[in-house]
């Protein structure tokens, strides 16, 4: 009796553990059993570009996968889905074959295939809707927007910066099986919907940024150059209109290569060098286009008027340097105005020497060029500087003219929109809103301004000085009658200065005297002419010319 009441006591301390203590654990495992889950992927958010066109939205399409246990025809369900999914008969076989709760066959099936294998009602086959990342425009702004994996996730670009506004919660789908994994009919499901991704809405315009790329794609051919890279911001409040570096890739085919790369440099590095975004990315020497920072930093420093005197007799020597002018036998006498039309080295190397290492770094300083833009982009790259305490009398003077340094073509962007804005340094920026499914605006996006950097007399005098190179000096090119463009151009010699290749660009805004729009163009290594005045500021040209009266700037 002692042992049966021993083991009474025994059993009714396990059963009250399991009822009590242990009932939700022991609960769960059992659902775990009972019922099988299915998820339903959320729609991802979509990308507008500022009037409302559709540059990244989603395409259903549907997965394919089987169920071991509920499978009554192995040989037909190998079959059709082999000949359906156009799959290898073996691939096929192995995954049915195999015993498991669920195997997917295939992801990202055309949603009319999926419909036929729905409509063949084979036991043990799950079609589920899902869907795909589509781009419309396939191969506008690449660089910019980047792509989706399988998984829907952002791998690079835009798609990865905003990947949790853009990522939405996948639902569910519950049912209930027997002890062998069979679901039980006439069981009503349990569904949890699906919650779509937010939108995001950025500031690039679908129509600038088409008409950038063929002129980028004009200039690719015609100079047979390395890259062309064209960048339209508005200098008032960072906003991008467009961005290329082209040639772009196609995003609904990211993993095919445009180019054929050098020997020696694998798929995988030739895939990441496609999807680099120079713009961004990498740094170069701005050369020329650098002497509107020069010229600033001696105006705000108070060492530089105007009407200032120099003599250019085609080179300057600097300790045991003798670093020559562009134009060899010199330009004479000449005021700085005439000196900034002219683009003249030693002009503006007299000038730097003026406002001394420390006050040019400090300037340099304001203007944003030790440190990234901000730009909503993964990878941004920084400057490379001399240490301070490393700049002589030579790298002073190489610096004034834009040498013996490397700052990306954003970071130039922002300095000089700085320096024609009235003195606030913006943040360079695509994104503007985000939205609900039902476009509904949640969040207005806000990027960090600093003003002050310059100050409004020394705006002025630049823009009436960049307004004179553009209508009397080596800017011309860029000229259009009726606007007022300002602007500076710059051809710099590539490392190393032996290789004979350059960087022909030209940066401008309009109208000079109250920007709303400011355009770099960059382009590497172009065949036969080269300078930035010549093959670089047309360019501008044409796309003012074009763009101008679509953003409601009119002709004076």
């Amino acid at each position: 009796m002692l042992a049966c009441l021993l083991i009474l006591v025994i059993m009714l301390a396990r059963l009250t553990t399991i009822m009590l203590v242990k009932s939700e654990e022991y609960g769960q495992m059992a659902r775990d059993i009972q019922e099988r889950e299915r998820s339903i992927k959320a729609p991802r958010g979509i990308i507008y570009d500022r009037n409302g066109n559709v540059i990244a939205g989603n395409k259903p399409v549907c997965s394919i996968s089987v169920i071991h246990s509920q499978i009554t025809d192995k040989e037909e369900v190998i079959r059709v889905l082999s000949e359906k999914l156009e799959l290898d008969d073996a691939e096929v076989r192995k995954k049915v074959e195999k015993v498991s709760s669920r195997e997917k066959i295939k992801s990202n099936v055309d949603k009319a295939i999926a419909d036929e294998i729905r409509a063949l009602d084979l036991d043990g086959v799950m079609v589920d809707e899902d869907y795909k990342r589509y781009y419309p425009y396939s191969t506008l702004a690449s660089k910019v927007i980047g792509f989706t994996g399988g998984d829907n996730q952002g791998i690079v670009g835009l798609e990865v910066m905003y990947d949790d506004v853009l990522m939405g919660t996948d639902g569910s789908i519950k049912t209930l099986t027997d002890a062998r994994g069979i679901e039980i009919p006439n069981v009503a499901e349990t569904r949890v919907e699906p919650i779509a991704g937010n939108n995001l809405i950025i500031s690039i315009d679908v129509n600038i940024q088409q008409y950038i790329e063929q002129m980028a794609a004009e200039i690719l051919e015609k100079r047979n150059a390395k890259r062309v890279c064209i960048i339209v911001m508005n200098p008032q409040n960072g906003e991008i209109y467009a961005m290329t570096d082209y040639p772009e890739y196609n995003l609904n085919d990211p993993f095919t290569l445009t180019y054929t790369p050098e020997e020696g440099i694998s798929n995988e590095d030739a895939l990441n060098n496609m999807w680099r975004n120079f713009c961004i990315n990498d740094t170069y020497e701005p050369g020329s286009t650098f002497k509107i920072v020069t010229a600033t930093s001696a105006f705000e420093e108070g060492v530089l008027t105007e009407n200032d005197g120099f003599y250019c007799p085609g080179y300057k020597i600097v300790e045991d340097r003798k670093i020559r002018c562009h134009k060899v036998v010199g330009h004479g006498s000449e005021t700085f105005k005439e000196g900034i039309m002219n683009s003249c080295n030693p002009v503006f190397m007299e000038i730097g020497a003026r406002v001394g290492a420390n006050q040019f770094y400090y300037y340099m300083d304001k203007l944003g060029l030790f440190e990234k833009t901000g730009v909503d982009l993964p990878g941004e790259a920084n400057s490379i500087f001399h240490k301070l305490e490393n700049v002589g009398s030579v790298e002073l003077a190489t610096m004034s003219f834009g040498q013996s340094f490397q700052i990306t073509p954003l970071q130039l962007m922002r300095a000089v929109s700085a320096i024609i804005n009235g003195g606030t340094l913006v943040t360079p920026h695509f994104g503007v809103y985000i939205t609900d499914e039902n476009n509904n605006i949640i969040d207005r996006l806000e990027y960090e301004t600093v003003e002050g950097v310059v100050s409004e007399e020394t705006s002025e005098t630049m823009k009436y000085l960049l307004e004179a190179v553009v209508s009397e000096g080596t800017g011309k090119n860029a000229y259009i009658e009726g606007y007022t463009i300002g602007g500076k151009t710059a051809t710099s010699e590539k490392l190393p200065r032996s290789s004979n290749k350059y960087i022909s660009s030209f940066i401008g805004f309009a109208p000079a005297d109250n920007p709303q729009v400011l355009t770099l163009v960059l382009i590497d290594e172009p065949e036969g002419v080269y300078y930035g005045g010549t093959i670089a500021a047309p360019v501008v040209a044409d796309i003012y010319t074009n763009i101008l009266p679509y953003l409601g700037i009119e002709k004076k």
